[in-house]
């Protein structure tokens, strides 16, 4: 009934700030545009910031050319603007090179270079790339497969709050993978990630609830919780099961269920703060 850990690392999105060097009305019009969705105004003021060299314009103009936000579509040209705001040492711009790497788009594919920028983002301490290191471990892209080494990298990322790389820190628990099998450990892990809203992470821990493993006790209600958030979120295999769970149930329960659901708000998640230079 868990599921297994499916996700690759991921771009990064727009920032709204901008380096020292960049005027103040500049800055500005930009997050005024980009905050009301106008992203071809966005794109033109980035790219004359771009053009001077400015790394966060380069990578929210690479961010745009990947997305087909206010020009059109093109992964070239978004590796082109990541890679100059990554040679100055941008960790987001980093990040996303080297997914783009590591999937081949607008690059061919290569797991090595991917590394790389991996590496380099993940040495200035962002999330994204150390969980990117370790799914490459996991996985045995770039370098032998080892899941002691992507463990440890899964756990950077996870102790700075990125909700993935807390859900397969669970599973590496609850499978028993370079640590020793720890269903406690799995639970603590699915709560934190399910706790920001992480799909996958309230179905296993629905999951775990329902069985009794790694809880103090079988709990159809605390099961029936999260299995029903999972599902309010679009996922029929939770709706499935809570439904099958509901029918072991009696209505006060399923109530405090419910109730508990509606209730529930999620927690924040990580959110990239560069390191100040010096």
């Amino acid at each position: 009934m868990s599921r297994v850990f499916k996700a690759i690392f991921a771009s990064t999105a727009l920032v709204w700030s901008f380096a020292a060097p960049v005027a103040a009305g500049q800055q500005e019009d930009i997050v005024f545009a980009l905050g009301r969705g106008d992203y071809a105004t966005a794109s033109r003021l980035l790219h004359q910031l771009a053009d001077q060299g400015d790394a966060q314009a380069q990578y929210n103009l690479g961010v745009l050319y990947e997305n087909g936000q206010g020009v059109q579509q093109n992964d070239a040209e978004a590796v082109k603007w990541y890679r100059k705001a990554s040679e100055q040492g941008e960790a987001r711009a980093q990040n996303n090179l080297a997914t783009m790497y590591a999937s081949g788009q607008g690059v061919p594919q290569n797991y090595a270079e991917a590394m790389k920028w991996l590496r380099r983002a993940a040495d200035q301490g962002n999330a994204r790339a150390e969980q990117g290191l370790g799914f490459m471990y996991s996985n045995g892209h770039g370098v032998p497969q080892n899941d002691a080494e992507a463990m440890k990298w899964y756990r950077r990322a996870a102790d700075q709050g990125l909700a993935s790389s807390q859900y397969a820190l669970g599973l590496f628990y609850r499978q028993g993978k370079a640590v020793p099998q720890n269903d406690e450990e799995a639970v603590k892990w699915y709560r934190r990630a399910a706790d920001q809203g992480y799909g996958d992470a309230q179905y296993n821990l629905g999951g775990m609830f329902l069985k009794g493993l790694g809880v103090p006790k079988q709990d159809y209600v605390q099961a029936h919780m999260w299995l029903n958030l999972a599902a309010m979120a679009g996922d029929q295999e939770a709706a499935q099961l809570r439904d099958k769970v509901a029918a072991d149930m009696n209505p006060a329960q399923i109530a405090e269920a419910q109730k508990l659901a509606r209730e529930w708000k999620p927690k924040p998640g990580y959110e990239w703060k560069p390191k100040p230079p010096g």
